[in-house]
């Protein structure tokens, strides 16, 4: 049971306190559990912990008292306003793995459900908690269950999914976030920090494509993929890439996942726009172009069955744990050598807008080369390095890279996208089994559309 505020306080501020019933119901046994801290956008999470025994199930203030609490709630008054607002029920089943070195892990399933106001979710969940040893331990059980089970990393609690169950916001994508970044940091952590964000925004928005067909939840996803792999590119003279995992078992699913997306483009986005323009008010029109979007309608249907085939593909939720343990080493990670190592002991605000100014100058450099087509497209993927980047950096760059530059990137990301949709949709239809008058309009309206400058 987790209580909480009306206003949701203690959700807001990371923290959670809740009462557990362990045992049977004939005889029952309550601890009191208070969490503080830990971060939101790894599924590693480092969080305050104190436990105590009660002798019933009513909360008491007494057993915070050798806890942060009354830091936090220093005249009571949060203690006094708390409700139950969610509970979790579910049977545990729990394991202690010994690791050679003395490690030990507490492996527990989890399976049940999420009970908030009137809405109720599913629970199946393994967590993996570290008694003894170092964090790598975790990583190696994690890595030793997804050679056979399909797992991927989750990146909140149970608790915060029962808030978001209960705010009607379990099944909402998640977005791009600003991640935190402060001067001082060196440039492995500020790597760390926005390649954590972008790579939580992947793996949280592919964790809910198992449970939706929200077309916002597969963009949300593979724009955090793409902003994850710009990052890596943005942050490439810092990091020690050789040591990065090989991202090739995700490669079928992300092949899914954008052709859905381009699928999901043309129906809701692109292909609308023109169907007065072929209809024309002509009946066997209409028709063909009914029959088209019907074509769509189940290719798309046999996209997501691809999808959620590969998401039970074991060597996925591995490539995704392997990731996710790299993130956490990052800044532990031998600093690169030579000039790579200069520049990675060199101020960050200075490192940070000498890296947007070279993406700039790149990005013009594409862009006065306009008469190729090639140009055009290196200009379009510069166009969207360059937002990310700064959108990521934002804190640490100038007002002209902030407020020139960023809405310039954006434009020309806008522009050149509409066309490639548009392409792509014509692309589609050649493809599928549509009318072939129809497809041909699609390839003229094309060809005659001017081109973005």
């Amino acid at each position: 049971i987790y209580y909480d505020p009306p206003g949701h306080d203690l959700y807001e501020e990371r923290v959670a306190l809740r009462l557990r019933r362990v045992g049977s119901i004939t005889d029952p046994q309550w601890r009191q559990t208070l969490k503080m801290g830990g971060r939101s956008d790894s599924a590693l999470s480092h969080r305050g912990e104190w436990e105590v025994p009660l002798a019933g199930a009513e909360l008491s203030r007494g057993a915070l008292e050798a806890t942060p609490w009354p830091e936090f709630d220093p005249d009571g008054s949060r203690f006094e306003a708390l409700l139950p607002c969610l509970v979790t029920a579910f049977e545990r089943t729990s394991w202690l793995v010994r690791r050679r070195g003395g490690s030990v892990v507490e492996v527990s399933l989890d399976i049940g459900q999420i009970v908030a106001g009137d809405q109720c979710a599913p629970l199946c969940e393994l967590e993996l908690e570290l008694v003894a040893g170092e964090p790598s331990a975790l990583f190696e059980v994690a890595q030793q269950i997804a050679r056979s089970v399909a797992v991927r990393p989750l990146n909140v609690s149970e608790g915060e999914r029962g808030c978001a169950l209960l705010q009607n916001r379990l099944m909402q994508p998640l977005r791009a976030r600003p991640p935190v970044l402060a001067e001082g940091m060196t440039l492995p952590l500020a790597a760390q920090s926005v390649l954590r964000e972008m790579f939580c925004q992947f793996t949280s928005n592919l964790n809910l494509l198992a449970h939706t067909d929200d077309p916002q939840v597969l963009h949300q996803a593979r724009v955090g993929w793409r902003r994850f792999k710009s990052a890596l590119r943005l942050f490439k003279p810092v990091l020690a890439t050789g040591q990065l995992p090989d991202w090739q078992p995700l490669a079928p699913l992300l092949g899914f996942i954008g052709e859905l997306r381009d699928i999901d483009v043309a129906r809701n986005d692109t292909l609308p726009a023109l169907a007065d323009a072929y209809c024309a008010g002509n009946v066997q029109r209409a028709e063909k172009w009914q029959a088209m979007l019907q074509i769509l309608s189940d290719a798309a249907r046999l996209q997501r069955q691809s999808i959620a085939q590969a998401l039970e593909v074991p060597a996925v939720g591995a490539t995704l744990l392997a990731i996710t343990q790299w993130l956490e080493d990052l800044p532990r990670q031998p600093e690169p050598t030579d000039d790579d190592a200069d520049t990675s002991r060199r101020p960050l605000r200075r490192w940070a807008r000498q890296r947007i100014q070279q993406l700039h100058r790149k990005l013009k450099r594409a862009l006065a080369d306009n008469d190729h087509p090639e140009s055009l497209h290196r200009a379009r993927l510069l166009a969207k390095r360059l937002r990310y980047a700064i959108q990521a950096l934002q804190p640490l760059l100038s007002k002209r890279q902030t407020k020139r530059w960023l809405p310039q990137a954006i434009q020309l990301q806008t522009d050149m996208g509409s066309a490639r949709d548009l392409q792509q949709a014509s692309v589609l239809a050649a493809r599928l089994d549509i009318d072939p008058g129809l497809a041909e309009f699609l390839r003229g309206f094309v060809a005659g559309r001017p081109g973005p400058h």
